[in-house]
């Protein structure tokens, strides 16, 4: 795999930002995904949807999370529309999905398989009862010979399982093996916390099995959900019950820094023009652990059988590819991010919800106004004039109270936008928005200029008028900034886990790309950061030796690192 060119990114972001405006982004994504993420029946007030399972069933998109009370279908992974159904244990943590021929089937935690014809439906009938041995998670994969198997496994102790299935009866065909197990010693990205500096036992869960090329690649999730580490390993196999040994690129899927974080236990999938998809859980974990979101990263398989997640850039605007994809070149962002530590103006604050909270790129702080009625309004000052493409308003649950769903879960609110910040013009009129859109992402038809955007509101669900960050996106005037032209790479000689990087800042840079892995060619990790210029990273295979570059960006557009330093591990590759 070559490595990423970002020469023509600034060409390619003027080109992909004719999309019309509305609150599903017509042809684009942005993590979080928005979806009418469900307020949990207990306390705290929170919403959660997490651990994604995705399918294609005769040409639908079909996506079952956890605790959510239904589940969603889509033609084009944008817009999703929710599905209720009785017939399903939909308050069950970690539900898995499989197609066998002209059927959908369905499993949770209550031991039973599920099956229906037509999901879009909601009805689903029993096919088999009482499973007799399940740790958690489960996993279901149909082999291309027609073999069902089951993963399974949800412990800080045991193993991931697998075991055949009958097709007949979805009864166990002998013993279950073990098929992985942990070892936080040597593997960085297991150890617990935010930054994998714990080495306490890590949560081994989230099985999830892909085969490419005859090769079985068996996904697990570790450490712990609440982690912004949270992330996938993979182990690989040329059976389907193994034995399995660690796969060449480790994490699978890691986003520990950006945004929102965490990439761990979801489903990987092939849409409709043959491209990978990981649909993996994000975290928020202010309110509650659980407090969680969905988001979609493109995978690859590269010429020599390596899987990757790709998380590069994975929470700014990024066009849903019509055709397939040959690597991370072929998706790149379709604007850039604007807003970070811009001037902000509101008409209220709450003294623990600062209004700096509102442009600082992290979905764990909130800016609150001091009520929820109509008319408590923010501005965010660019400090120049922008061409803004779109705009992404993430809601926070600030006071809230509502359990459940209900048809009174909405935000009303306009945004305008201004040059002078005295003649205003409208951006999106939502003034009569009856639908949850928790993470709204709004895409503009035509590009607009401006210095100032001001969003009002007109109606919160419940609570006050809050939000974790206003973030506006398009591309600026000025150029890309300068290549980052030295660095160095230490890597601990005691803990070769840990790796410390530091550079010194680029003009006009407002964050920097870490790009890694095992080949000089195959820099396939992602570690984004904002103002600054040193990195500390934990989370690496101690065993192996890594390469790194870093790329610096800004408002304009990315410019790829040209330099490649490595640092060796315990033994050579």
């Amino acid at each position: 795999m070559h490595l990423i060119n970002y020469r023509y990114l600034s060409l390619l972001v003027l080109l992909f930002i004719t999309k019309e405006m509305n609150g599903q982004s017509g042809s684009e994504i942005c993590n979080p995904v928005n979806l009418s993420y469900r307020f949990q029946p207990a306390a705290p007030s929170r919403r959660e949807a997490a651990d994604p399972t995705v399918i294609v069933f005769k040409g639908k998109y079909f996506m079952f999370a956890s605790k959510s009370g239904g589940y969603w279908s889509s033609s084009d992974l944008i817009s999703w529309k929710f599905i209720t159904t009785k017939d399903l244990p939909l308050e069950d943590y970690a539900p898995t999905a499989v197609v066998i021929k002209d059927s959908v089937y369905f499993m949770a935690l209550d031991r039973k398989i599920y099956r229906s014809g037509d999901p879009s439906t909601g009805q689903w009938e029993v096919v088999a009862s009482d499973f007799p041995y399940f740790a958690g998670d489960p996993a279901l994969f149909l082999d291309d010979d027609g073999r069902l198997y089951l993963y399974h496994g949800l412990s800080n102790f045991k193993p991931i399982y697998g075991v055949e299935l009958d097709r007949s009866t979805f009864s166990p065909i002998g013993e279950q093996v073990e098929c992985l197990g942990t070892n936080s010693n040597d593997l960085g990205w297991e150890r617990r916390g935010d930054y994998n500096t714990d080495k306490g036992r890590p949560f081994l869960e989230g099985a999830w099995m892909t085969k490419y090329n005859g090769q079985y690649y068996l996904q697990y999730s570790a450490p712990g959900t609440q982690y912004k580490s949270y992330s996938d390993g993979v182990y690989v196999s040329a059976n389907p019950l193994g034995p399995f040994k660690l796969a060449d690129h480790n994490p699978f899927s890691y986003k520990p820094e950006g945004f929102i974080n965490g990439a761990g236990h979801g489903s990987t999938f092939l849409d409709k023009w043959g491209n990978y998809w990981r649909a993996i859980t994000m975290t928020i974990s202010v309110k509650q652990r659980f407090e969680r979101r969905i988001g979609f990263f493109p995978a690859f398989f590269n010429k020599d059988g390596t899987f990757y997640t790709y998380t590069g850039f994975g929470d700014f605007p990024h066009v849903v590819p019509q055709k397939k994809m040959s690597g991370p070149s072929d998706f790149v962002p379709s604007a850039m991010l604007l807003s970070y530590k811009k001037g902000v103006e509101v008409s209220s604050s709450l003294v623990e919800n600062t209004h700096v909270n509102l442009v600082d790129e992290d979905i764990r702080t909130s800016w609150s106004a001091a009520t929820g009625k109509k008319g408590e309004w923010l501005i965010i000052d660019l400090g120049d004039d922008f061409k803004i493409s779109a705009i992404q308003i993430n809601f926070a649950d600030e006071s809230t109270s509502v359990l459940g769903r209900s048809d009174s879960i909405y935000h009303q609110y306009l945004v305008e936008y201004s040059a002078d910040k005295k003649n205003w013009k409208v951006l999106a009129d939502k003034r009569l928005n009856r639908t949850d859109v928790p993470h709204d992402f709004l895409r503009l038809k035509t590009p607009i200029t401006a210095q100032y955007v001001r969003l009002t509101n007109y109606h919160v669900p419940d609570g006050k008028f809050a939000i974790s960050d206003l973030r506006v996106f398009g591309s600026g005037e000025a150029s890309a900034p300068p290549v980052v032209s030295s660095f160095t790479v230490v890597r601990d000689t005691i803990d070769a886990c840990n790796i410390s990087l530091n550079w010194p800042k680029v003009p006009g840079a407002i964050g920097y790309n870490i790009r890694y892995g095992k080949r000089p060619g195959e820099l396939y990790h992602n570690y984004q950061v904002l103002d600054k210029s040193s990195l500390r990273i934990h989370s690496l295979n101690a065993l192996e030796t890594y390469y790194f570059t870093i790329d610096s960006f800004n408002e304009r557009g990315i410019t790829e690192g040209k330099l490649i330093k490595q640092a060796k591990g315990k033994r050579k590759n």
